[in-house]
This record gives structure tokens, sequence and C-alpha cells, in this order.
């Protein structure tokens, strides 16, 4: 019996394997299958020596032989109740190992069997199709294609926009296309323009703007990612200051709230630059709004503005409410021009050989002497950020920027990262007692010549300790800082007195003054009363030469 079912499965060649799971043995401790590598042959030969297992097997063969799908199940446990009591005497009675449990807890082989074929009721089939559920595509390397319906609402827009004899626009005309199209603000238009007029015809046509704007699926982007394509140059992942500045051009040029510094030349006079009017209208204002966007966004300070930081950053919606607002004045965030006045005031005030750079002695003058001479020297060393300038021992306008803005808003990140690496004097991201000591020691001795109460160092660090809660004792770290909303004022007591003292006053007025006005940053508040005061500079300074002039002119002898 034994020789004919295998003469019978040899001559079967279409059959190349059977599945192990269908022989259904009982299961025998790994350790005895160790012990006796011969046992899983004899046990196999044992199987098929049983009475039903050669019927079994010829007929799962003439059903595979024919692509009939069977459900064995039946049979199998049938024939294996009846072999697991027809097992030969290899086991004596009270040693054999028992039979593999069928259910849902079991060995591992057990669990491999619910997704085995035998398990869904066809134990031994040919190939068939497996079942696939069909994903849809999420990944486009081009962006992900406009759908049918939007793709029509466009060109139809389109096509209005773009119906004229010459079947296209020229530069002044596309700001239309740039806020009704691609919604868009308005001061993008000249970037977009170029970025499709590659040839500089003065001209975009139709067709030109369809296939980059439509077919290069820049209509499905966000308006990041599309700001972010049209200002980056060809094969670059990242953008520069260089490429902000045309956008800034076209604004200063367009919006309704900068008019004044077309139609008032005389307002850079009024500092005796060298420079033509055109220059520094344009040029200066430009640039300050530049650094302060690369300030506040480009965290890596590399210089190279990456898709991410322009996403995670405030300047989309700042262009945005830019293109909206026709005060100026209003966009608080990069774009406003009472900002951009007190710091190039600032500058110029300092800036006494009008060089337009600055040196130590010129910046100790700073916020009325309040900075201390140890930390001036520590910006100096370029410890907090390398100079632009290329001039030894001076720091030219950009690095003013940076300065001021983390000098006056102490509570921003960039600000913070700025003076810890000031007080990191090993530079090993933690600031200890020694280093803070060292700094705070000119403080004290500051106060002592104002005849001041001068407060201890012991006093002043356990007063650090209790507003930081630094997560190691007596060693602060810039995540430390950054968990806290007072730690700006840490700073403020280690290197500028004049703060330091306010913060120890504490000015009710300031404090509700705040409380009312939750949105506005310490900066926009302090270049909210730096203009004011600047203001009233002007104004009584315009006053005092025009009552020279009139003074002047009554003395004037009638012959």
């Amino acid at each position: 019996m034994s020789l004919s079912i295998k003469m019978d499965i040899d001559a079967v060649e279409d059959v190349t394997c059977l599945d192990p799971e269908l022989l259904q043995l009982p299961d025998v401790s790994p350790f005895a299958l160790k012990a006796s590598p011969q046992l899983v042959e004899d046990l196999f030969s044992q199987w098929l020596s049983l009475p039903g297992t050669g019927h079994l097997v010829k007929s799962l063969i003439d059903d595979a032989k024919s692509g009939t799908i069977v459900n064995a199940s039946t049979n199998f446990s049938t024939l294996n109740a009846v072999g697991s009591h027809s097992l030969p005497s290899m086991f004596p009675s009270s040693n054999a190992p028992p039979l593999s449990p069928r259910s849902s807890s079991g060995s591992p082989r057990t669990s491999r069997q619910k997704s085995s074929p035998s398990a869904l009721g066809s134990p031994l089939k040919l190939v068939s199709e497996p079942m696939q559920e069909i994903i849809p595509q999420f990944y486009f390397q081009n962006g992900c294609p406009p759908t049918k319906e939007l793709k029509e609402q466009c060109l139809s827009q389109i096509n209005h926009l773009f119906n004229n004899p010459l079947n296209g626009l020229q530069i002044d005309e596309f700001k239309a296309v740039t806020k009704e199209v691609c919604k868009l603000p308005s001061f993008l238009s000249s970037a977009l323009f170029r970025k499709i007029d590659v040839d500089w015809t003065g001209i975009v046509t139709r067709d030109a703007f369809v296939k980059y704007w439509v077919n290069g699926n820049m209509l499905t982007m966000d308006i990041a990612t599309q700001i972010f394509e049209i200002l980056k140059r060809p094969g670059c992942k990242y953008l520069t200051q260089v490429d902000f500045k045309p956008v800034l051009r076209e604004l200063l040029a367009t919006h309704p709230g900068l008019e004044f510094l077309r139609n008032t030349p005389e307002f850079q006079d009024r500092y005796e630059l060298i420079m033509d009017n055109i220059n520094f209208c344009v040029n200066v204002p430009a640039e300050t709004v530049i650094y302060r966007i690369f300030y506040h966004i480009n965290r890596s300070g590399n210089g190279r503005l990456t898709l991410r930081e322009l996403k995670r950053g405030s300047l989309v919606a700042a262009m945005q409410h830019a293109d909206e607002e026709e005060d100026i004045n209003k966009v608080l965030r990069y774009f406003s021009y009472e900002h951009f006045y007190v710091i190039y005031c600032k500058f110029w005030e300092l800036d006494t050989d009008h060089d337009f750079f600055i040196d130590r002695e010129n910046l100790i003058r700073y916020g009325n002497h309040a900075l201390t001479y140890r930390i001036v020297d520590r910006i100096f060393s370029q410890a907090p950020r390398k100079f632009t300038s290329e001039v030894e021992g001076k720091m030219g306008y950009e690095d003013f920027v940076y300065f001021m803005l983390s000098e006056e808003d102490k509570s921003s990140q960039p600000s913070l990262e700025y003076w810890f690496k000031c007080i990191d004097l090993d530079g090993n991201g933690v600031l200890t007692p020694n280093e803070m000591q060292f700094f705070y020691e000119e403080q004290l001795h500051r106060m002592e010549c104002m005849a001041q109460e001068p407060v201890l160092f012991e006093d002043i660090l356990c007063q650090i300790i209790d507003m930081i809660t630094p997560e190691r004792e007596y060693c602060i770290t810039p995540q430390d800082l950054k968990r806290c909303k007072l730690s700006g004022n840490v700073f403020n007591i280690l290197f500028n007195l004049n703060k330091f003292v306010a913060f120890e006053s504490r000015d009710p007025f300031l404090i509700r003054q705040e409380r009312e006005e939750p949105t506005l940053t310490e900066w926009d508040r302090f270049a909210h009363r730096e203009y004011i005061r600047l203001s009233m500079e002007e104004d009584v300074e315009d006053a005092s030469n025009g009552s020279a002039e009139v003074w002047d002119e009554s003395l004037e002898a009638p012959f």
C-alpha cells in the first residue's frame, strides 16, 4: 500500500510541492527532534502507512490536476483522529507527545495556520490571482495634477484675462493674473513674470502661462510652496537674501502706504546721505525687511531659507496682510516702515563718522550706555553670530539689525539663542554660575559707582534659578530658557543695568498695558515708543528751524 502511493506521487509531475500543514502530524517536543533528526522521517513514513492516507493523497492530487478547489478540512480532522489512535508503539503510552491544539491559542505553527490556505478552506489549489487593495497614488514628483473641474475653472479665467490681440500680457498688465488666477500677493507679480518670461521678451503669452502654472502643477501647490518655487533660482533648494530683493523693490514702488517715500526725496537729506535718493529709499528699507525675515525664519542661521522654514514661519501670512492693508505700519511683522525707521535712526545715531560701520566704542553708547563692556566684547568676538562686515573690528548694518532685534526683544527664540552664546564662554551648551558671575561682576561694580544698593551674586543666582527652574540645578540650557516666559530678564540682570533696574521697579502702568495688548511683542512696544520719541524730536527740530527762519527774516534790514 505504501509503495503504490509513492508510485502515484512520482507519476504526478505537475504537483511540485505540498503544503506541510496538510500532513497534520502530532506536535513533537523540539528537544526530541533535536536529539533524533531521523524522527521526522519516521513519523512521515508512519503517516503514509495509515489506511486512509493513500485515498486522501490520491484524491487531492486528482483535484489539483483538474483545478478543482477542495475543502478537505473534514477529511483531515477525521484522518488525524484515526491516525492519532493508530500510531505505532514508537513512544510508550504514558510518554506519547500530545496532539497540537487546534484553537486560537497554541503553538507558533497553529498561529501561522490562521493565514494559511488550509485555514481559508482551500488547503491545496493551483496559483490564483491574489486579492489586492487598490491604493490611490499619493506622491507626485512634480506636484499633484489638478482635477478636471479646477483646471477648467482656471483656464476660463486665463482665457478671459489673456483675451487681447497680442494673446499675451506685458509686465504692467500681469498683476491681475497674479491676484485673480494665482491668488498671490500683487507685489510678486514681477517675480512671477520674470520666472515665465525666461527669454526676456517683455511679454507672457497665454500658452506660456498655462504651461508654467497649470501644466507645471503650480495650481495645486500650497501658497508657501508657490512662493518658494517662484523666488528660488533654478537648481537651488533654498532661498537667499538676493532672491527677496525684487519682491521688496516692487512692494516699495507700488504699495500705497509707502508712496511718501517716492514723493519726499528730502527724507534722506536730513541725515546728509551721500547716496542718491533712489538707492536709499529702495535699498535700505528693503534690506532691513530682508534681515528681519532671515532673523526670525532662518533658524539654522546659514543664510539659506528652506521650504520647511518658510512654511513654519509667518512670512506668507505677513505678505498677504501687507497686500491687503493700505497702512503698511499696521503690518508689524517684517514690513512696518516705522520699525525700519527706528532701526535705521538708532544705527545712524551710533555711527558718528557715518561710514556705515559701528565699532566697540559706538556700541557702548547704545541705550544710554546700558550694556557692559564685557558683553560688548563678546559681541565683537562674534560669539553669537559671525559678522557680515569685511572690516575687522566693526559691525555692519545687517549685524546691527540682528543685535538690536535681540536686545529689544529677549523673549523671542532667536534672541535667547543670541545671548545664550554670548554668556556661554566655553561653548558647552550650558550656563554655569561661574560664567554668569563673570558678567555680573561688572554690573555689581556699576551699581556701586551709581550709589545704588548692590545685590550680591549669591542672591541673584538664587533669583535666577527660581525664575528658570532648570532641570539640572545650577546648569541652565537653552531648553530651560525657552520654557520660561521670564528668561529674557536673566540676560538683563547680567549685562543691561537699565533694564535690570526697570525690572526690579516693575512699572504698574507698563504691566497693565502688556495685559491689555497680549499680541504685541516686546519689540513691537519698544518700536512704537521709540518712533513716537523720534517723531517728537523731529517736530521740535523742525519747529526750531522754522522759528529761526522767521526770526532771521524779521531781522533783515528793509534796505
